[in-house]
């Protein structure tokens, strides 16, 4: 198919032929996704990434076109990308190098971050700026129990140069937060991702909170924090891990937006 049969396409909104049914469910998905970040308010203009790999195609990406509002975005129009920023598709929106710089960084270096999600909302960027970074002093912090990293900021993320440190920084862990910058979540499906982040900026919004009030600040014991998020059912397989979360947004989404699906 030539590029200007795909744009077409594209434009009209539909699935192109050579686009698989693994890899369509997927971009529905996505792009569902990306409206329930738009519902959430954890959008940034033009700017920020959802990522997920193409299905049976561990060096393929999808990611959103550069230019447009996540209330844009729909399952034909996603960017499919090598981990270099090649497009795959023909796509004639280009990619956002930022994204690009931070997502195929963990793509390309951590086998089951099938999902790779960035936001930079007003509690995270607060807590990203802060010199003990997040505190244990609630209930959603107390889920996190040792699973966040950290990364110095080294200004606009346009530097292939950044990704080794970045993913040195990140190490085994599912959260990072980028110091003076926001949070990053990858996880092994999208509804996992989307929960582990959703605790992090959640966590982020209670401390922020907590801050502009009078008082010391109650923190948790690392060992009732330990079992919080050893029993933390959002976690748990037998939960979705994340995916009914996420399924139950979408369903919210769907009684008055199904415009993603195109």
């Amino acid at each position: 198919m030539d590029p200007m049969q795909r744009h077409e396409i594209q434009r009209r909104g539909s699935r192109a032929p050579d686009c698989s049914e693994a890899e369509w469910a997927a971009r529905v998905k996505l792009a569902a996704t990306y409206r329930v970040f738009f519902m959430l308010g954890w959008h940034e203009l033009i700017f920020n990434h959802i990522t997920l790999r193409v299905p049976d195609a561990q060096d393929q990406l999808l990611i959103n076109p550069f230019g447009l509002a996540y209330d844009e975005v729909t399952a034909s129009n996603l960017v499919k990308i090598d981990f270099s920023g090649k497009i795959l598709d023909g796509s004639p929106w280009p990619v956002n190098p930022a994204g690009l710089t931070i997502h195929s960084a963990v793509h390309a270096n951590v086998p089951d971050a099938h999902c790779v999600m960035h936001i930079h909302t007003t509690a995270s960027v607060a807590v990203a700026c802060m010199e003990d970074g997040l505190e244990d002093n609630n209930i959603y912090s107390s889920q996190l129990h040792d699973m966040i990293a950290y990364h110095a900021f080294e200004g606009t993320t346009v530097h292939d140069d950044e990704k080794g440190r970045m993913v040195a920084s990140l190490g085994d862990k599912r959260l990072m937060i980028l110091r003076n910058h926001g949070l990053l979540a990858h996880g092994a499906t999208l509804g996992h991702a989307f929960v582990l982040l959703w605790t992090l900026n959640r966590a982020c919004e209670i401390q922020l909170a907590t801050h502009s009030m009078r008082g010391n600040t109650l923190r948790v014991d690392p060992r009732i924090s330990e079992r919080s998020t050893r029993d933390a059912l959002q976690y748990d397989p037998r939960f979705g891990a994340g995916e009914q979360v996420l399924d139950a947004l979408i369903r919210r989404l769907d009684r008055t937006d199904t415009r993603y699906r195109e």
